[in-house]
């Protein structure tokens, strides 16, 4: 009763569909160009045939395929066709789960009476989506989460896998390890040394050896390679993040200038929120060094928030330590992410909060100009010097099934 929907190449996919003379041809989305330092966002199939894909260093994008249309990334309309999507998905099932800007989770059990059986909603959904917005989505259709995932990753573009209930092993044996949440680099290596190659050689694996090398990981893992996957399709805030990140065109050691662009995340991160109609518990910030090593730190806040404000000091304390590690080191900062996570729905603040009130109101104001007038119609007197990153100009967030569970 699980269905995957998975936009195929979606920012790609609606380039391609705005601009006829692009069909056909590669195109890869994301930064400025073909010399730009950034990393792909998205890429057409015609582009894949060459081994290009998501996040890749645009120049090795451009090595791979010079004859590649090169587009920036144009966060907002592809925003605005993601909210299609989903009110799409919606007219299906009420519990639908958005994990990132192309792809959501829908429990159908229920809408069968209206909409026939599993497989005929993944059916009337993909139609609608082609009819409706002119693009393409595959679809995984199974009783678990996990299973529904891989499903629609197998035939894409424009695929339909069904995954019956009950044969979700035999489904998943002999597939790659590597297409099971959870396994990147570090692990596969490690269930090599057992001589597991596929999901079908893990679910072999005796439980209490793999809770011995991986610990509590392990029979996760096992549980995993069976198919078993208990979590509900559902809204549950430990699970969500809104992110932002930029990559800087010239590596950077200015104070003013990486302040600036954590004040640019903050704000669009925060406007996200806002649209979404949630507030933040807590703040994570990314930090990419010129010898490409990537930090992470994060922090709960004392209250949720919705406000830049609140986002960009919080990531200013988790920057300092690191800027000062970094520029110790001898080099210089290549990207900086802002993101807001244990997410929860916005409530009504208290009587005598004052000063907040005046902010949330005065985020509501920008709020209304931008959606009236464009969300470059006002800006913080801060962000208009440099090269500061668009607050609404973003990269997708990435899903923790995406992330994947490395142990240790």
């Amino acid at each position: 009763m699980i269905l995957h929907v998975d936009l195929d190449a979606f920012f790609a996919a609606v380039e391609q569909r705005d601009r006829p003379e692009l069909r056909g041809k590669p195109v890869i989305v994301g930064g400025g160009g073909a010399r730009d330092r950034g990393v792909v966002s998205a890429a057409s199939y015609e582009a894949r045939v060459f081994g290009v894909h998501s996040a890749m260093p645009l120049r090795t994008a451009s090595a791979l395929c010079p004859q590649a249309v090169f587009l920036p990334v144009d966060g907002r309309k592809y925003a605005r066709e993601s909210r299609r999507v989903m009110e799409i998905l919606r007219r299906f099932t009420p519990k639908v789960e958005p994990i990132s800007i192309d792809e959501a989770f829908l429990d159908v059990a229920g809408s069968e009476a209206l909409f026939g059986d599993p497989p005929e909603i993944a059916r009337r959904i993909k139609a609608a989506i082609r009819e409706e917005l002119g693009l393409t989505a595959s679809v995984g259709v199974a009783a678990t989460r996990l299973v529904a995932k891989i499903a629609s990753e197998l035939r894409k573009p424009d695929g339909l896998v069904v995954v019956a209930a009950g044969e979700e092993a035999a489904f998943l044996a002999p597939l790659p390890i590597e297409r099971l949440w959870g396994v990147g680099e570090k692990t596969r290596r490690a269930l090599a040394d057992y001589g597991v190659r596929t999901i079908g050689d893990l679910a072999a694996v005796p439980v209490d050896l793999l809770a011995r090398r991986f610990g509590k990981f392990g029979p996760v893992l096992h549980e995993r390679a069976r198919g078993i996957d208990p979590t509900p399709v559902g809204l549950e805030a430990d699970a969500k993040s809104m992110s932002h990140e930029h990559t800087f065109t010239v590596d950077t050691a200015d104070r003013e200038e990486i302040e600036r662009t954590l004040l640019s995340l903050a704000e669009g991160v925060a406007g996200r929120l806002r649209e979404a109609g949630v507030r933040a518990g807590g703040v994570s910030l990314k930090l990419r060094d010129s010898d490409f090593v990537t930090i992470t730190r994060q922090r709960t806040l004392r209250e949720p928030t919705d406000l830049a404000e609140d986002l960009y000091r919080a990531a200013l304390e988790l920057a300092r330590p690191e800027l000062r590690a970094v520029a110790g080191r001898g080099l210089k900062v290549r990207l900086l992410g802002v993101a807001a996570f244990h997410l929860t729905s916005a409530e009504q603040i208290g009587l005598f909060e004052g000063g907040r009130l005046r902010r949330e109101r005065a985020a509501e104001a920008v709020d209304a100009v931008r959606r009236k007038f464009g969300r470059k119609a006002i800006a913080r007197a801060r962000l208009l010097r440099g090269d500061t990153p668009a607050p609404f100009e973003r990269d997708p967030s990435t899903p923790p099934e995406k992330r994947g569970e490395e142990p240790g």
